[in-house]
């Protein structure tokens, strides 16, 4: 082949699902997700299908006043070309100084702080994601309040009353004067004004959703005011209420204004949430309530709601981790539904397209919206019109690369997808010269290497020493609380074939092996093993490693004694608990998953609860002394103890398997390790190690 025709062929697979696109009937399409892609209507505005992207923060994209950036712009011109209906910002604050984030360490986009320039960025945002034929709303939001954590603020922590905050029961919130609420309100409407001449097809009010700043307001736990803004569930809705007046009164009243509305806040007491199926009495935004409230809000003139549950004492239900269902909303919205007349909206892990089409055609919801269903896979709108549903790449419910960078400091992105909010950066391009490229393991890191540098036009072999791909994934896919992972497995295995990826099972990678192919370039993913401790019995046989319970090379007894509790350890202890099993956790830390690879707020406290509902006993600030045939010695500064138990299951992390890496170092010019090979961390930097290298070789 030419180089010219080479080339062109490359660029014509290039870039995103396209690649893979495949002939289909659109008329057999139609039928089967019809409902998914008729217009609708949000008040006055048009949209083309019943797909919206959910509000989102860009944490750490915007510029330092709080403009929007060229990278924000890219983020959401992506998901307008994946096909979606209508694109929701993530929030952007209407005023910075009666609470005042603090730029430095918490960037969001605002208005109040450069109106003029952020008029100029949002009119460039609009006029990309118009090109494409979706609508775009922009979230306003009034701010954080009792949420608002310390460190991030350059003021106090401001709220409805004088309550704890929830980041820090230490500090007590300042409670906002009255002058002070009609100033934010007053703000909403210069924000409207700025926002509608940018080109933004509507505004969505920020929030009665997950215990913000407005959401307290309207909630009788957090508002003790005695002023309007307080009193009966009319007076504590009197803030929301005037914020939309003051819109309209701004823009007209045929301009749309939607509500973030959580029907239900799953609130036990004080940072304390109620698991699904839990009995509890909610302490804040129950159902009845919640109904009742939006029917007020209705008849106010607001134009749609976007619905879910939770709070941020219950995060887990407003940030579903992978522990909860699919479609976790539908009850509650269901009965949203039947009270209001105007549009409604569900979020809440929608992302398996037959869900999302049965909850239109069921008119549980008139529109779905999908969450970081779009930041792993931007086009899932139009792969399931187009039938190729297998494309769609999954996410995970990890919140490792969106929610939990964004508690590090980090600009928000995506495990999955290394590209999200570096769209232009990360654009993938043609290999100038195709070369020869051996990879060692077929684990997550190995299979994202050879699927990019296949695509980039490079001739890849894939050796995997075992009968399977998918390396830590298969252990970590198994629990029925993890079939999301199984979900991304079955991605991948299903990409490298259509990408035509040569995979040689059974056959580990030597020194010998590689100075028979000659390859031009090495990647070597040769994964990790388990560490095993330095305990005195620890090579008896009723000792076994969670990794190998999970894959069933050893039955565990009915009595387990699991030894680490970071992650790996407390997901296996629930997976044995919910088998019936009498399980303890011992972690030599004060509490469990606080060491090691960071957990993500909403996933852990989700974790822990889930570990007391199912009865598992947790010993912190303790240590395996010794192994004996049925029973563990554990020590703590106070006292040492026997525990009864049948098996001891060990989590207490992995190590690099990297020989071949330092066998081939000197031999090999283009060497490269990648995932755990390099380091044992999470999914997220295996994935990216692999995106990284293929895609610049």
């Amino acid at each position: 082949m030419h180089s010219f025709e080479f080339s062109l062929g490359l660029v014509i697979t290039i870039g995103n699902y396209l690649r893979h696109r495949k002939e289909v009937s659109k008329d057999v399409i139609s039928m089967e997700f019809k409902r998914l892609f008729d217009s609708t209507r949000i008040g006055t505005v048009t949209i083309k299908n019943r797909i919206a992207m959910a509000p989102m923060a860009t944490i750490g994209l915007c510029n330092p006043d709080g403009t929007i950036t060229q990278r924000i712009i890219d983020y959401y011109t992506e998901r307008a070309k994946g096909g979606v209906g209508l694109i929701i910002t993530g929030g952007t604050k209407v005023e910075n100084e009666i609470e005042k984030l603090s730029l430095a360490r918490y960037t969001l986009p605002t208005i109040s702080i450069n109106p003029m320039r952020f008029l100029q960025t949002s009119i460039e945002l609009t006029e990309a994601v118009h090109t494409y034929g979706a609508k775009i709303f922009i979230q306003l939001t009034a701010g954080f309040g009792r949420v608002g954590n310390p460190i991030r603020l350059d003021t106090k922590p401001v709220a409805p009353s004088a309550i704890p905050n929830y980041w820090d029961s230490a500090v007590t919130c300042r409670e906002l004067t009255t002058e002070e609420v009609e100033e934010i309100v007053k703000a909403f409407g210069e924000a409207a004004k700025i926002v509608s001449t940018a080109g933004f097809d509507g505004i969505e009010i920020h929030a009665m959703h997950e215990g913000y700043l407005l959401d307290q307001f309207t909630v009788s736990i957090w508002n003790k005011r005695t002023d309007k803004y307080g009193g009966d569930l009319k007076g504590r809705l009197t803030f929301p209420i005037e914020i939309l007046h003051a819109i309209k009164d701004k823009v007209g009243k045929e301009y749309p204004v939607q509500l973030r509305y959580s029907v239900k806040h799953y609130v036990k007491d004080w940072r304390k949430g109620g698991l699904p199926g839990e009995v509890f009495k909610e302490a804040a935004r129950d159902v009845n309530e919640g109904l009742e409230a939006a029917k007020i809000l209705e008849k106010e003139g607001y134009d749609a709601f976007n619905a879910d549950a939770g709070s941020y004492d219950a995060w887990y239900w407003a940030h579903p981790p992978i522990y909860m269902s699919h479609g976790c909303y539908l009850d509650s919205i269901e009965k949203l539904k039947k009270v209001v007349t105007v549009p409604v909206i569900v979020a809440g892990r929608m992302d398996i397209p037959e869900l999302a089409k049965k909850a239109v055609e069921e008119g549980k919801a008139d529109m779905i919206a999908l969450g970081r269903a779009l930041l792993a896979d931007p086009y899932w709108p139009t792969k399931v019109q187009d039938g190729i549903i297998e494309d769609i790449r999954p996410c995970t419910g990890c919140h490792d690369g969106c929610l939990g960078r964004s508690f590090e400091n980090k600009p928000m992105c995506c495990t999955v997808n290394p590209a999200t909010g570096r769209e232009r950066l990360y654009e993938l391009k043609p290999a100038l010269k195709s070369k020869k490229v051996l990879i060692a393991g077929g684990g997550v890191a190995g299979m994202e290497a050879a699927r990019i540098a296949t695509i980039r036009g490079h001739k890849v072999t894939l050796y995997e020493k075992s009968k399977s791909l998918g390396g830590h994934l298969i252990e970590a896919g198994v629990p029925d609380f993890k079939k999301d992972i199984e979900r991304l497995l079955s991605w991948y295995k299903a990409q490298l074939k259509k990408a035509g990826v040569d995979v040689i099972f059974n056959r580990e990678v030597t020194t010998k092996l590689v100075e028979s192919e000659k390859p031009d370039v090495v990647i070597v993913a040769t994964g990790s093993t388990c560490i095993l401790p330095k305990i005195k019995g620890v090579e008896k046989v009723n000792v076994v490693t969670c990794v190998d319970l999970l894959l069933e090379k050893r039955k565990a007894g009915d009595n387990i004694v699991v030894v680490g509790g970071g992650l790996v350890g407390c997901e296996t202890a629930l997976w044995l608990a919910k088998q019936g099993k009498k399980v303890t956790i011992v972690e030599i830390l004060h509490d469990l998953m606080m060491s090691g690879l960071s957990v993500p707020h909403a996933n852990r406290i989700m974790l822990l609860d889930l570990l007391a509902l199912n009865n598992v006993e947790v010993m912190t600030n303790a240590r395996i002394r010794e192994i004996k045939n049925e029973e563990v010695v554990i020590t703590n500064k106070f006292e040492t103890k026997e525990i009864k138990c049948n098996t001891v299951a060990l989590a207490l992390g992995l190590k690099s398997e990297d020989k071949l890496y330092h066998s081939l170092k000197g031999k090999i010019t283009h060497l490269y390790a990648i995932g755990d090979c390099k380091e044992p961390r999470r999914m997220l930097e295996a994935i990216w190690d692999g995106h990284v290298i293929a895609s610049t070789i």
